[in-house]
């Protein structure tokens, strides 16, 4: 039977995966230390709502991980390469970035991983570092922030238009 033709083949060793299996690096958990400002950097993008179903704003903001300073930020329409890179490139010059200084925390989305930050990076000589795939607590600087900002009794539910959502932020 075909039962015992397998049971066979299991006492020799020769039961086994046929497929071509990936097997996945491990990854290690990201340790962020800075010991002054303007070493470790953490980003990320959360949506905030509009007055219009299913409209959001989206802001966009940089802090230094020691100060929890916001070294950067930006309210846009949409999620986009483009602007992250418009804004990574305006905060490094305005916080006199060296090459080798910085290094930049983000967590896996799009715009994070993009090949246009991530030539603008290694165009500025700084450091990029990715929290690990599927896991949501890698970036907990940026998260932290933006829940504070979130739970404010000032916070409104939502905002009108962008200039709104600006002159909040």
């Amino acid at each position: 039977s075909i039962r015992t033709m397998y049971r066979i083949l299991d006492q020799h060793g020769e039961v086994k995966e046929r497929r071509n299996q990936l097997s996945h690096p491990p990854y290690q958990k990201p340790e962020l230390l800075a010991t002054g400002p303007n070493q470790v950097w953490s980003w990320d993008i959360t949506k905030l709502k509009s007055t219009v179903k299913w409209t959001y704003f989206y802001l966009y903001v940089i802090i230094d991980i020691f100060s929890r300073y916001a070294v950067g930020w930006m309210v846009a329409h949409r999620e986009q390469d483009s602007l992250a890179k418009r804004l990574i490139e305006q905060t490094c010059q305005n916080q006199q970035i060296e090459n080798g200084q910085l290094t930049i925390h983000a967590d896996r989305g799009s715009s994070m991983k993009s090949k246009s930050v991530a030539l603008l990076l290694s165009d500025l000589g700084v450091i990029k570092s990715h929290s690990r795939p599927h896991v949501s607590n890698d970036n907990p600087f940026s998260e932290s922030q933006f829940k504070t900002l979130k739970y404010c009794p000032q916070f409104p539910g939502q905002f009108g238009c962008i200039q709104d959502a600006r002159a909040f932020c």
